[in-house]
């Protein structure tokens, strides 16, 4: 994101913008406007999250906004110039209400490169903050938002999601992967940005069965198998990295494989007393959770445990990003831990309506998805409760789930990958 004008430096002779003769670019003379505006908005603060902050936008509909949010020449145009764009020459409240009605990918990539009073309106993340809880309504982010939250891609990442499953998902296609395995498919997880096309990088699929492997699977070859490493015992639980996979197994242990390498094993520890039923993990964190009723975490980068966090109920499914750690447990339950410097603690939980243990979740800054023993994939805005947009009902109990790109792959225990593909 390219950083947002300065608004603490005052301008001068800004008191006076109707005099056009000092200034003779239109475009100049509108950013000039736009950041007297932007500087006179009260900055939200955290403590309001859940509620609407004062916004640069009138929409019928919409919560309360305090007037005082809006100057008063907001509602006059400052550009004369007959050169000027007839867009610019709109009032900014008019403005925004037109690009939230343009799709958020389109607003955020295009009109960027009209001009520069239209780049920094766009690049502003109180815009865009504005523009998503007014599509949601509710408490969102569940975590609290610091300062490196993203906002825009937030936004985009809701609205697509909304998209695909809009009408219950109408238009998803559905098809099933039933090659492969000898016993029930336990977890799946697939590459970041996977997706069923011929011109992407790197369209792989991983398994993990309990007849104590590991496929992978090349999706640009109609899902052909490529590769299989052999673990200890069943394994229960995946992740899958551009550097590593990680396994969970039902002998007690976490096991880190190099599927690149000649010999993929890189190294096995021991870290419950029980069976590793779900796993995370980043370039610096590998988060499994156990049968023990215990949430380990373990620094790639000292290779020692960091925490060790006793839980009332055990974790099934985990899905972690930036600074927050989603988890679905043996009751139904579904937990959202927040990451302080690698200690993490449990803030808030959720029922979201499965009637048996979680066993796949994954959560994005628009989207969750979670499945179940009770056969059903239900799909959520990851809200503060989350919010069902959709569900999917299988005829066998459903034990992982994944999303990336235009496809859905969930685990079943009835010896196949189910795939559901959007339609965008």
């Amino acid at each position: 994101m390219n950083p947002e004008p300065d608004l603490d430096t005052e301008e001068q002779g800004s008191e006076d913008d109707s005099d056009t003769e000092n200034s003779s670019d239109p475009d100049t003379q509108a950013q000039e406007y736009v950041d007297r505006v932007l500087r006179s908005s009260d900055q939200p603060s955290q403590a309001s999250k859940c509620l609407p902050p004062e916004s640069l936008s009138v929409e019928e509909g919409s919560q309360d906004v305090e007037k005082k949010s809006l100057p008063l020449d907001l509602k006059k145009s400052p550009v004369t110039d007959e050169a000027a764009s007839r867009l610019l020459s709109l009032p900014l409240e008019l403005i925004l209400k037109i690009c939230s009605y343009l799709q958020a990918r389109f607003v955020l990539g295009v009109l960027p490169l009209v001009c520069k009073t239209l780049r920094d309106i766009v690049q502003d993340d109180i815009t865009w903050r504005i523009r998503l809880l007014k599509k949601i309504g509710s408490c969102y982010p569940v975590v609290k938002a610091d300062g490196d939250f993203n906002w825009p891609t937030a936004c985009i990442e809701l609205e697509e999601h909304l998209q695909k499953w809009a009408e219950n998902g109408r238009n998803i296609d559905y098809f099933s992967l039933t090659e492969g395995h000898f016993a029930s498919v336990d977890s799946v997880l697939l590459l970041q940005g996977w997706v069923w096309s011929l011109a992407a990088r790197e369209d792989r699929v991983c398994s993990g069965s309990w007849d104590s492997t590991v496929k992978l699977w090349d999706m640009a070859a109609e899902g052909q198998q490529f590769d299989e490493i052999s673990a200890t015992a069943a394994v229960l639980c995946l992740a899958y990295l551009p550097d590593i996979l990680v396994t969970g197994t039902y002998d007690k242990k976490v096991s880190v494989y190099d599927p690149r390498a000649a010999q993929a094993l890189v190294k096995m520890r021991k870290l419950h007393s029980s069976a590793v039923l779900s796993l995370a993990a980043d370039e610096h964190f590998i988060l499994s959770g156990s049968e023990d009723r215990t949430l380990v975490c373990f620094d790639r980068r000292t290779n020692s445990v960091l925490q060790r966090l006793p839980l009332d109920s055990y974790l099934l499914a985990m899905s972690y990003h930036g600074n927050q750690l989603w988890a679905g447990d043996n009751y139904g339950l579904v937990y959202v831990f927040e990451n302080k410097g690698g200690g993490f603690q449990r803030i808030r939980h959720f029922n979201v309506g499965h009637h048996s243990q979680i066993t796949g979740v994954q959560q994005s800054l628009g989207a969750l998805y979670t499945t179940s023993t009770d056969k059903t994939l239900r799909v959520h805005l990851p809200t503060d409760p989350p919010k069902i947009i959709g569900s999917r009902t299988h005829n066998c109990v459903l034990n992982g789930i994944s999303v990336a790109g235009n496809m859905a792959v969930a685990a079943s225990g009835g010896i196949s990958l189910e795939v559901w593909r959007f339609g965008m």
